[in-house]
Parts: structure tokens; C-alpha cells; sequence
């Protein structure tokens, strides 16, 4: 693991710390060539360069966010931003469904769009897959 994400992960309260080491233990896994890195002061995983799923701590909760997740017709997921983002809300680590989070993790593979170009394209998102 990123010794950053580590450190990010280490730095949270207890509860909040369990989330955060159990999504980076699970996006590691099911997406072990992406590059994951503290991008923006959050851990994030890249693609080809391209940002694909992330955490970061917020007030009440630890929100997992897809860049592309407002493609992956997932209604569990909610749309953030003016982008193609989702995210999900986590306040405890017994939360996570596994088996869902594998689900959307694999859509992040396969429904990409072009974060990584976007300043390039002036804001124009284009679908890479």
C-alpha cells in the first residue's frame, strides 16, 4: 500500500479508520494495477492516469466517490457534482457490502469517463470505455 494512503488511513479516528483501511484494502484488491495515491489530500486510484474511485473523510461520515459512477446505473449510488461522479456514505465499517463495493469497482474498470484531460478539453468529459 501507498505509504500515504497508509498514513491517511492511521491518521483517522477509530471508527472512521476502520472504514478508510477496510475500502483500501478492497479497492487494492479488486483493482490491483491502478495506482493509488493521496491526490487532492485523499487517497485515490488511477487508471492510465485516470482517477477512478476514491475516500475521504468528511464531518459525519468516510464518502467513497467514482469519478464515472453517475454511468454505472447503480441506485445506491448518489450523483456529486456537476461531473459524472457517485458516492457512497459510510459512518461504520460494518456497512460495507463487499460484494456490492466489487460490483461498482468493476464498472469503474469497465465505464471510464476522461478526468484526466478534462482541463486539457476545457471542462468536456469524454467517455474512454
Amino acid at each position: 500500500m501507498d505509504k500515504g494512503i497508509a498514513h491517511y488511513n492511521a491518521s483517522q479516528p477509530d471508527g472512521d479508520r476502520r472504514i478508510c483501511v477496510r475500502l483500501s484494502e478492497i479497492i487494492s484488491q479488486r483493482l490491483p494495477d491502478a495506482d493509488g495515491k493521496i491526490w487532492h489530500a485523499h487517497p485515490v486510484w488511477f487508471l492510465d492516469g485516470n482517477p477512478v474511485a476514491g475516500y475521504s473523510k468528511l464531518k459525519d461520515c468516510v464518502r467513497l466517490l467514482f469519478w464515472s459512477g453517475q454511468s454505472f446505473n447503480e441506485p445506491t449510488l448518489t450523483a456529486h457534482g456537476k461531473f459524472k461522479a457517485a458516492e457512497y456514505r459510510y459512518t461504520s465499517a460494518t456497512e460495507i457490502q463487499e460484494t456490492e463495493l466489487q460490483r461498482w469497482l468493476e464498472k469503474a474498470r469497465e465505464i471510464q469517463w476522461d478526468y484526466k484531460n478534462i482541463v486539457k478539453r476545457r471542462g468536456t468529459l469524454l467517455r474512454l470505455k
